[in-house]
């Protein structure tokens, strides 16, 4: 094997081993398509210990009415029809109010037809679990909701907003369940459940294999996503790309059908 190519999977390798559960990466290949998980985490951010989920996607994408996409971390429905959108933000700036809110519309307006009644719009919750206590009050949550400020009474819209502090250690679920997205490895955390689909991930071939290939495919959409913004602002020529970018022939096809896609069509 090329000696770049058996580095590169060694970068790999050490950087799954390292990864915790507010790791993007991580997070995403974690909880898609895993119930289990993704209601035991639930559970304990509702305090409903008997919630069920019935579908968790992760990078769940959602088109806007202007056609632009966006993706969720993951996106869970229970057994009751509610709808969760669940979000890991390490840094601060990308969990303000306004982006809980663009959530929060992004999953109407993917729930919505034609023509519906929107008393049926399901409820939904925005859950940002982030790696540090955004709002600043020591607490473990903020349960955020629309009231009616004269009557001082909820609105009852059926739309929340929900942080987790991701710093908080107290003696209770949502502390160890903060403790626990916060190891790097099985035996360190409290949860059987997280413990032991962190162990089929990491300490497994198949489970690291697939974790790679998770990392190396984030890799590759990074570097596009690079290579068309450098072409689009004419600070890399065409023909320049596969050596800078050291692409495959099939990577170069994507980002030149992508660019020229891009480009409008002169009359």
């Amino acid at each position: 094997m090329d000696e770049k190519i058996l580095a590169k999977k060694e970068k790999i390798r050490a950087r799954v081993k390292n990864f915790t559960l507010m790791d993007d990466n991580f997070m995403t290949v974690f909880f898609n398509n895993d119930l289990e998980c993704t209601s035991y985490v639930l559970q304990i951010i509702m305090n409903i210990p008997d919630l069920k989920v019935t579908e968790a996607k992760s990078q769940y994408t959602i088109a806007n009415l202007k056609g632009k996409s966006a993706r969720l971390d993951v996106h869970a429905t229970d057994s009751k029809g509610q709808i969760y959108d669940i979000e890991i933000q390490r840094a601060d700036k990308g969990a303000g109010a306004k982006r809980t809110r663009y959530n929060s519309a992004l999953m109407d307006a993917d729930e919505s037809i034609s023509g519906m009644d929107t008393e049926k719009l399901p409820e939904t919750y925005v859950i940002f679990i982030a790696e540090n206590d955004i709002l600043k009050g020591g607490l473990p949550l903020y349960h955020i909701d629309r009231i009616i400020r004269e009557l001082n009474k909820p609105f009852d819209d059926k739309s929340h907003i929900i942080y987790v502090n991701g710093k908080y250690r107290g003696n209770d679920p949502v502390g160890s369940l903060m403790h626990d997205f916060s190891c790097k490895k099985a035996d360190d955390m409290n949860s059987d459940v997280l413990a032991n689909k962190t162990r089929q991930l990491k300490e497994t071939e198949a489970g690291v294999s697939q974790m790679c290939r998770a990392v190396e495919e984030l890799i590759n959409d990074e570097q596009i996503e690079i290579a068309l913004k450098m072409l689009k602002q004419n600070r890399i020529k065409e023909d320049e790309l596969a050596d800078f970018f050291n692409f495959s022939d099939e990577q170069l096809e994507k980002v030149l059908s992508l660019y020229h896609q891009a480009i409008p069509v002169k009359a």
